[in-house]
């Protein structure tokens, strides 16, 4: 007899391996983004809604999922397993909006908790024709809600569950029909005879080829004439795709399921019913079923987890391309104001203009304002260039699209602003040491601290062609004084450089940073998987 490990410890490495999923994140527009991102979101599913709730309540009633493609006679289909209508069927698509599990009274108990799909709000209104409008909370969305019938024509220790196309015009019907899958024990695929050889069924086929579970298919609305034929050919499909051992059952078609209101006859869904009285009641088969889908998950994880992890090593490959990217930029354009503050770039322009008319025709507050506005464009020229190569660099990579290329005429007036800002606080801490040396001096008549501090900003912006300005500047405060507040000014300078040229580089970056591309998760991931296999 094939019994399920159910060990604690085989459950705690399963959730922490679940956490270590569910923190997998994908941000960056790559190209195997959305594909790891769906499966991150499948593989959740299947733990949260199948896998952990199976081995945690082995004993649960077996659920089975009636999946398929749009107007395949799935609910049709349920309502004549359990006897009467308790999921709506018609020939408006799509028919089935909200969910609706079915399980005999006495298991009603497994499915009105939060046991499986706990993402779901339940919905329990006993009798309720299937055609009436759930009365919801304010604010609840019904595509998230499971309706629950119970029937006592339907056996003991089985549920069916008929889930949305998988096909869906809508959106959120498809996204919900393969979360529920997600929780099947049992995976009921629906097809019809004119629609078999379609690529949705098939896709829902390989899927549970893939995962190895418990599979059953359902050719339905075959004509009475090409019965054979068909059945034939399709099996000859299933073989062809390694699936010839699956179950498979064939329902004619009937004037009941001409359009999808009425129930079809005990006798044409006899053999599909005696299957899942069968497996609900004989305890091998019962555990077969179930270990075949949880061992084939389990397995699955061997190609899933490290799939998942090269892609979160993806992600943080690009995050560190981009980040580069952003600080070669700054760097270069870092060392190169420093060597154009070295070689007196600021003073030019009117700041030149001034430095020539000072003092006869220009004051030492209008030589220090024209000092300020060259400084403040040359290090707004400098950030420019930068966020310039940066965005060179950006176009060259897809991953750069979420990481923000932002407005830039917004992005330039506000860093002009910041820079503004930051060389008009140097003027005023210099301005504050020059008055600290002229307070230093021991004499009567002391010299004007703005004129002070405009010398020194003229000797340490102009370079060499303001030797002057430091011979004027210990004129009036002295050789120790001089040199003492070259120094001051100078490493204050140096601050306000470094200051601006960081905080700019840290907006470029702010994109990036708000993502949180770790390295961490992908030897997280491998991690827990490896973990999970030594326990096994």
């Amino acid at each position: 007899m094939v019994t399920l490990d159910v060990r604690p410890q085989l459950l705690d490495t399963l959730s922490a391996l679940r956490d270590r999923v569910a923190a997998a994140r994908f941000p960056l527009p790559l190209a195997g983004a959305p594909r790891a991102r769906a499966n991150r979101d499948e593989l959740l599913a299947q733990l949260d809604d199948y896998l952990v709730p199976r081995l945690r309540q082995p004993h649960a009633p077996l659920l089975a999922v009636v999946g398929g493609s749009t107007g395949a006679g799935k609910s049709t289909l349920v309502n004549s397993l359990v006897g009467r209508r308790v999921s709506e069927a018609g020939v408006l698509r799509p028919t089935t909006r909200t969910p609706v599990l079915v399980c005999h009274p006495e298991d009603h108990h497994w499915f009105s908790d939060q046991r499986v799909l706990p993402g779901l709000t339940r919905a329990w209104v006993p009798h309720q024709d299937p055609a009436d409008d759930l009365l919801l909370p304010p604010g609840q969305d019904p595509t998230r809600v499971l309706r629950l019938e119970t029937a006592d024509t339907l056996p003991r220790g089985v549920a069916l569950l008929d889930a949305p196309d998988i096909d869906s015009l809508v959106a959120d019907n498809r996204v919900l029909a393969a979360e529920l899958i997600c929780a099947a024990d049992i995976w009921i695929m629906v097809t019809t005879a004119a629609r078999y050889a379609d690529a949705v069924p098939w896709h829902l086929l390989r899927t549970a080829k893939e995962y190895d579970a418990s599979l059953v298919t359902v050719l339905d609305r075959v004509p009475h004439q090409v019965v054979s034929e068909v059945s034939r050919q399709y099996g000859a499909l299933l073989t062809k795709a390694g699936l010839g051992d699956v179950p498979r059952f064939t329902v004619p078609e009937l004037p009941e399921s001409a359009w999808g209101g009425g129930l079809l006859p005990a006798t044409a869904v006899a053999p599909l019913r005696s299957w899942l009285v069968h497996h609900a009641h004989d305890t091998a088969s019962r555990n077969q079923v179930m270990a075949r889908t949880v061992h084939g998950l389990l397995d699955s994880l061997k190609s899933r987890m490290p799939e998942l992890a090269g892609a979160t090593a993806a992600q943080y490959s690009a995050a560190l391309r981009l980040t580069s990217a952003v600080d070669s930029a700054y760097d270069a354009e870092h060392a190169r104001v420093r060597g154009r503050l070295q070689n007196g770039a600021v003073l030019a322009g009117d700041a030149l203009k001034r430095w020539r008319a000072y003092p006869l025709d220009c004051t030492a507050g209008e030589l220090l304002n024209a000092l300020v506005g060259s400084l403040s464009a040359l290090l707004l020229c400098s950030v420019t260039a930068a966020d310039e190569r940066v965005d060179d660099a950006w176009r060259r990579e897809p991953a750069a699209s979420t990481a923000g290329l932002a407005d830039r005429d917004q992005s330039l007036e506000q860093a002009e602003h910041r820079i503004g800002l930051a060389v008009r606080r140097w003027r005023r801490e210099l301005e504050e040491y020059a008055e600290d040396e002229v307070r230093r001096l021991d004499r009567s008549v002391a010299p004007d601290a703005e004129v002070v501090a405009a010398l020194v900003a003229t000797a340490l912006l102009g370079g060499r062609r303001t030797r002057n300005a430091g011979e004027r500047l210990g004129e009036r405060i002295g050789a120790n004084g001089a040199l003492r507040l070259r120094e001051r000014a100078g490493r204050l300078l140096d601050d306000y450089v470094d200051r601006v040229m960081h905080i700019e580089r840290e907006r470029r970056l702010a994109p990036l940073d708000a993502l949180d591309v770790q390295p961490e998760p992908q030897a997280e991931l491998i991690a827990a998987l490896s973990v999970l296999l030594k326990e096994r």
